[in-house]
């Protein structure tokens, strides 16, 4: 069985996904909204579920519980413990994620047409029935906390934790989601259930569906699956107050090179100006070796390997973000140099040369996201979590050829902050001045 699935989807991604993708609109009779694309020519679905809040809805003094509880949910489900759980997902082709960050948990289910029903079962029991198992629970906790000790030796986690802390304060984005040793060592059983509880409800669900199913059919899959939860779930986060201010924070650590992470605020994924900031990034750094970074930090002075800048806008608070590593002697330098092409984008914005490579390589590249069934399924989810149109996906690139070079240098004078820049560096760096330890 398991083989007639790796054939499914082989044969599935060599059709060209992107030729058209009609979404539909559907509520199930329970009165569930989802997306749905019907692809039948191939008997196989995958959907998408997420819940938003995700870690961000841990409770006080629990840090940690809900990607706990997460990592547990294929550990064992109703009458089946984890062995037993995994031989029934085998038996059925049948594959099951789940996975969490700060504004989200996500739930990934791929399955055969045939199968679908009892597919459907086996992943409800793992919404509705975790077992949490005190063996599974001291299996699962023993490989957080040593991916826990494994980050505090890695100086880009280390730079990232700093760095969170530094931006969001008491927030939850100014902690790891993971929790720390000691918060995760205390969590018991009752905790992952109160985790649970928060997370599972309707108020904050959102469905997407793509394969070899009608609407009809998906909407009593919805209900089955999903349509006795809770009606509400813990109160969703407050917007964070993003913290930063200009300057340089050392992290000292042992290290040949130093592992810089800069940021300063962002801007919102719903503003109007999002696409001409995008474009924008995309000629700073975010456009690989086309971008201006690599150009002036690698290549002209070959301080790095790589140096990127991406935009961040979360759930709850918005940051515009980059990352460098250099050699402790020349950290330094590479900053500077950031700096610099930070002002120069900020008080000359780009040329029509620049803009008019940008939109090119960012309208080519984005067919190619939708190469498969769950691809596009991934896709449609996170575009209900951002509250984009039905429409966007068809949308997309005429509202980044729409971006003019004067949006371009008009957002970069209003978004880019030279003073307001904020590095964390993490390692033995030399030559910093204003420097805070």
């Amino acid at each position: 069985m398991k083989h007639l699935l790796a054939a499914v989807l082989t044969v599935f991604l060599a059709i060209p996904a992107w030729a058209e993708i009609k979404i539909e609109e559907i509520t199930s009779p329970s009165g569930i909204d989802a997306w749905l694309v019907q692809e039948p020519s191939i008997p196989f679905v995958a959907l998408e579920i997420r819940f938003a809040g995700g870690a961000s809805l841990d409770a006080s003094g629990k840090r940690g519980a809900i990607n706990l509880m997460t990592g547990l949910l294929e550990e064992g489900a109703g009458d089946l413990d984890a062995r037993a759980f995994a031989r029934a997902t085998e038996a059925l082709a049948a594959s099951f994620s789940y996975s969490v960050d700060d504004d989200s948990l996500g739930i990934s289910a791929r399955f055969l047409t045939e199968n679908r029903d009892a597919a459907v079962a086996l992943l409800r029991s793992t919404i509705k029935e975790p077992r949490f198992d005190a063996d599974s629970i001291e299996r699962v906790r023993a490989q957080v906390i040593a991916n826990i000790q494994s980050s505090a030796k890695d100086p880009n986690d280390i730079a990232g934790d700093a760095f969170a802390a530094m931006a969001y304060g008491d927030h939850p984005y100014g902690s790891a989601l993971s929790g720390t040793e000691n918060s995760v060592a205390a969590l018991t059983r009752d905790d992952l259930l109160a985790a649970h509880k928060a997370v599972f409800a309707r108020d904050r669900l959102y469905v997407s569906a793509v394969g070899d199913i009608t609407p009809d059919e998906l909407g009593q899959l919805i209900d089955t699956l999903l349509g006795d939860l809770p009606d509400t779930g813990a109160p969703l986060p407050e917007d964070a107050d993003v913290t930063l201010s200009g300057g340089i924070t050392v992290v000292d650590f042992d290290t040949p090179q130093s592992v810089a992470l800069f940021g300063q605020k962002g801007i919102e994924r719903d503003d109007d100006d999002f696409f001409a900031a995008y474009v924008m990034n995309h000629i700073l750094g975010g456009g690989s070796f086309e971008s201006r970074l690599m150009t002036e930090v690698r290549e002209k002075r070959g301080l790095t390997y790589g140096v990127y800048s991406y935009l961040v806008p979360r759930d709850y608070a918005a940051t515009y973000m980059g990352s460098v590593a250099s050699a402790n002697t020349r950290i330094a330098q590479s900053i500077q140099v950031i700096r610099d092409e930070w002002a120069r984008m900020a008080t000359e914005g780009a040329s029509e040369q620049e803009v008019a490579d940008a939109k090119t390589y960012l309208t080519g590249a984005y067919p190619l996201r939708f190469d498969g069934n769950g691809p596009i399924a991934n896709i449609m989810v996170a575009m209900q979590m951002q509250g984009l149109p039905v429409d966007y996906i068809a949308t997309r690139n005429d509202q980044v050829n729409a971006v003019t070079v004067d949006d371009v240098k008009r957002v970069a004078g209003e978004l880019l902050d030279p003073d307001g820049l904020h590095f964390v560096v993490v390692g033995k760096p030399e030559g910093l001045p204003d420097v805070t330890q």
